[in-house]
């Protein structure tokens, strides 16, 4: 099998060669660290042998301030000079339902929106299994109108919650299809419904408000011909049910800070979606040694890879303060305890 064989049987429950590795996103240094001369996140992907290959929409900064702070295409501002891939926003343009209608989204069908992505697809489509980083509706709705006032609204005001989400998600799904169009084969919804504690709202709200938008982005994927891999931080156990109930194919990260334990994920859910995580990369492999990174990799094959259905990675991404010495290692462990034969 070759890479792009081997995440497509594994997300459609089938038992590839060997347990394919994927990540997401991974930190441009502790990338420069392992491999100084990579061209980009996709070419070190591809010079570590991983199984895919991917980038997420861009969306270009309109205005920065001289207090350090930017604004994006969506009008959320952001403080420069973080470390992470992924910027975290400090507010957004959006506080009220007339806000909400008054707001235009960026435009999905701009041209450098998956500009990155075309590249990525003329230089692996056929190799390396094309990834396509995403969400749906609730995480940049709590970007446009901050976590906080989302979560009160879904309470108290849902038809400004829902206004919103509706036109967040449908910017998103002509993204993703065109996404899909372009040549992406996995598409992952990067939206987090909980905490390591449990989740951000009841499952009642949950399945009223979030759920029905979460499956109309899966079910255009599905019908778009791509694979979906959902994406949640936190204790997901409540919503379980309700995320797999979706059709989407892949779970991740399945995080063990969080009280997720993939056996436990595996026993409960495993016959119906695919699992993808959860080499913890908040304490092991930031902080451990490299036999207990390549441990803790022979254990998460152990608890989740039999039969198939199983794709390894982090418990998030592979941040700034990962040590690349057990990236690597978890690589390499990978290879010598993830094989079927």
């Amino acid at each position: 099998m070759n890479s792009t064989d081997r995440v497509r049987a594994a997300l459609q429950l089938e038992q590839p060669d060997r347990v394919p590795v994927l990540e997401f996103i991974i930190d441009d240094t502790v990338a420069r660290a392992l491999i100084p001369d990579i061209r980009d996140q996709s070419d070190f992907m591809d010079r570590m042998d991983m199984d895919g290959v991917g980038c997420g929409a861009s969306f270009r900064v309109v205005c920065e301030h001289s207090d350090g702070t930017y604004v994006d295409e969506w009008g959320v501002t952001y403080r420069s000079g973080g470390v992470e891939a992924v910027a975290h926003p400090l507010r957004g343009p959006v506080s009220s339902i007339a806000d909400a209608r008054s707001f235009t989204p960026p435009d999905p069908d701009a041209p450098h929106r998956i500009e990155k992505l075309r590249d990525i697809v003329a230089r692996y489509k056929g190799k390396r299994a094309i990834c396509f980083h995403h969400r749906a509706a609730f995480m940049w709705s709590a970007y446009l109108t901050g976590l906080d006032n989302l979560l009160a609204a879904l309470a108290c005001e849902p038809d400004f919650a829902e206004y919103l989400m509706d036109k967040v998600l449908e910017t998103n799904m002509q993204i993703v299809r065109n996404a899909i169009r372009a040549g992406a084969e996995v598409i992952v919804l990067g939206d987090d419904y909980a905490h390591n504690h449990g989740p951000l709202f009841s499952p009642a709200m949950f399945r009223r408000l979030i759920l029905p938008r979460l499956a109309r982005m899966v079910q255009m994927i599905r019908d778009e011909g791509a694979l979906c891999v959902k994406h949640s931080d936190g204790n997901i156990y409540p919503l379980l049910d309700m995320i797999v109930s979706t059709g989407c194919h892949g779970l991740n990260p399945i995080e063990p800070v969080a009280g997720m334990d993939l056996a436990t994920v595996k026993r409960l859910v495993g016959d119906r979606v695919c699992l993808v995580g959860n080499i913890d990369c908040g304490e092991l492999l930031s902080h451990g040694g490299e036999e207990q990174v390549e441990e803790a990799v022979r254990q998460a094959v152990a608890d989740a890879a039999a039969g198939g259905g199983f794709i390894l990675s982090s418990s998030n991404s592979i941040h700034s303060s990962v040590n690349p010495g057990n990236f690597a290692a978890m690589l390499r462990a990978a290879r010598k305890h993830g094989s079927y034969a």
